[in-house]
C-alpha cells in the first residue's frame, strides 16, 4: 500500500510535463453557468455607427436631397450663369465620343438643286363695302347701269355698274338670300331667302313695301317674275312651287309637285307657264294660271339649276349637278341639244339679250360663253378662285360673274381675263 501511494503521487506531479511536450491533453469538459437575465438599459441617443460598421450592419441609405435654396427676385438666365465647380471622380474618365467609322467611309452625297417654293397668287382686292361672304345672284337693271346682288351674308347690295360703286345695301334678309329681281317698274325690286320671305323692296331707298311669306312651305330657294311684273313664281326647300298675285299681293296657287327641294324656277315670255327643276333632277313644267302640271319628266341624273326659257317660249334650258347643260323642246319634252365642257355641277344660267349666247356658271370654278345654235363654247373664264354661283350679261355683253371669293366679276365675251368689278370685303 506505501508503494502504491508513492506511485500515484510521482504520476500525479508528471501529468502537466506530458501534456505540455507530448501528446496533447484532451479538452476539458465544457461547464454549465448560469446566466442571469440582463435588466434593460436605459434608453440613449443612438450612436453613429462608424464606416466599417455602416458597410456590415446596414445597406446604404437613399440619396437624400438638399435644402431648396431661396428663389432669387433676378435669376440669372441659364446661358450666363456660371457652370458648377467640377466634382472630383473616381472613375477614370471617358475618352469623348467619336463619329461613326462609316460616316467617313461613305462618299459625299451629290450636289442638290431645289427648286424654290412657287411664288404665292397676288392678294385679291378688297374693298369695306364689298359681300363678306358669297355670291349667289346677280341681276342687270333694264338700262344696263346698275346691278343688284344676293350674298350668303344675307345683304342685298345694289351698284351702280358706270360709276364702279355702292350705292346702297338695298335690305338685309334674316337668313341667306338667295335671289334679287329688277322689277319692270324700274323703281322696285323683289327679294327672297332663306327666312321664306319675298320681299318687296323700293330702290330709291330700300324700303319694305311688302313682304309675302312662304309660312310652312319653307325656304325660298329660287324666284322668278313675269315680264309684266304681275305674277311671281318661287321654288322652296320643302319641294313646293307657289304661285303669287304680286297686283293683289295674295297667293294664287300652292303646288306641292316635287318630292326634293326646289332647285330651280323660270317663268316664259308670255307669263302663263313656269318650269321648275328639283335637286332628284326632275323638271316639271306649270301652267300657272290654271294652277296645274302639264308635264314632269327626268331631265337630269342629278340636280337642275340655272333654268331659263328662250325668247319664243317653246325651249328651255337647263343645268345639272351631271355637269350637263340641256336645251329642251318643251313641245315634246325631248332634249334639243346638250352643252358639254364643265367637270362640277353647273349652278346658274343666263341668256343674252339677243338669245344667241348662254352663258354658264360652275362649282368647277369656271364660266362659259356657249352659242346657242350650235352649242359649240365660245370662251371659257377661269379666275382660280373657286366655285362659282352667279352669272348675268351686261348691257354692253360682257359676262358678269358672282361666287365664293366675294367678288363680282366682268368678263369680255370674246374670252381673256376678267377684272374685279367690284371687291368683296376683307375677310
Amino acid at each position: 500500500m506505501p508503494v502504491l501511494a508513492l506511485l500515484v503521487i510521482v504520476a500525479d506531479q508528471l501529468g502537466p510535463w506530458r501534456s505540455s511536450g507530448g501528446e496533447p491533453a484532451a479538452p476539458a469538459e465544457p461547464k454549465e453557468v448560469a446566466v442571469v437575465p440582463a435588466q434593460p438599459a436605459p434608453a440613449q441617443a443612438p450612436q453613429p455607427a462608424t464606416p466599417a460598421q455602416e458597410s456590415v450592419a446596414r445597406p446604404p441609405a437613399e440619396p437624400v436631397a438638399a435644402p431648396a435654396r431661396p428663389t432669387p427676385l433676378t435669376e440669372v438666365p441659364p446661358d450666363l450663369a456660371p457652370a458648377p465647380p467640377a466634382q472630383p471622380s473616381t472613375q477614370q474618365a471617358s475618352p469623348a465620343p467619336s463619329e461613326p467609322a462609316q460616316q467617313t467611309a461613305l462618299a459625299p452625297p451629290p450636289p442638290e438643286t431645289v427648286a424654290p417654293p412657287p411664288p404665292a397668287p397676288p392678294a385679291e382686292p378688297t374693298a369695306p363695302e364689298g359681300h363678306r361672304d358669297a355670291v349667289v345672284w346677280l341681276a342687270v337693271s333694264a338700262d344696263g347701269h346698275e346691278i343688284m346682288s344676293a350674298s350668303t351674308d344675307r345683304v342685298i347690295k345694289l351698284w351702280d355698274i358706270d360709276g364702279k360703286r355702292l350705292i346702297r345695301d338695298l335690305g338685309i334678309h334674316k337668313d341667306m338670300a338667295r335671289t334679287a329681281l329688277f322689277m319692270p317698274d324700274g323703281k322696285t325690286a323683289l327679294t327672297a331667302g332663306d327666312d321664306g320671305e319675298i320681299v318687296l323692296r323700293q330702290l330709291s331707298d330700300g324700303a319694305v313695301l311688302h313682304v309675302y311669306s312662304s309660312g310652312q312651305n319653307g325656304g325660298v330657294n329660287k324666284l322668278a317674275v313675269s315680264a309684266d311684273g304681275k305674277r311671281a313664281v318661287s321654288g322652296h326647300d320643302t319641294g313646293s312651287v307657289v304661285i303669287w298675285d304680286l297686283e293683289k299681293g295674295a297667293v294664287l296657287h300652292v303646288l306641292p309637285g316635287h318630292d326634293w327641294s326646289v332647285s330651280s324656277v323660270a317663268v316664259s315670255p308670255d307669263g302663263t307657264r313656269a318650269i321648275s327643276g328639283s335637286i332628284d333632277g326632275e323638271l316639271k313644267l306649270w301652267d300657272i294660271v290654271a294652277g296645274k302640271q302639264l308635264r314632269s319628266w327626268h331631265g337630269h341624273e342629278r340636280g337642275a339649276y340655272g333654268a331659263v326659257f328662250t325668247a319664243d317660249g317653246h325651249h328651255a334650258v337647263t343645268g345639272s349637278g351631271d355637269y350637263t347643260i340641256k336645251l329642251w323642246d318643251l313641245d315634246s319634252f325631248k332634249e334639243a341639244r346638250r352643252f358639254d365642257g364643265h367637270s362640277g355641277t353647273v349652278y346658274a344660267l343666263a341668256l343674252s339679250a339677243d338669245g344667241r349666247r348662254l352663258g354658264s356658271v360652275s362649282l368647277d370654278g369656271t364660266a362659259r360663253i356657249w352659242n346657242m345654235d350650235t352649242g359649240a363654247e365660245i370662251a371659257e373664264f377661269d379666275p382660280g378662285t373657286g366655285p362659282i354661283y352667279a352669272v348675268a350679261f351686261a348691257a354692253d355683253g360682257t359676262l358678269l360673274t358672282g361666287g365664293i371669293d366675294r367678288t363680282i366679276r366682268d368678263w369680255p365675251a370674246a374670252g381673256r381675263d376678267g377684272v374685279v368689278l367690284f371687291a368683296g370685303a376683307p375677310e
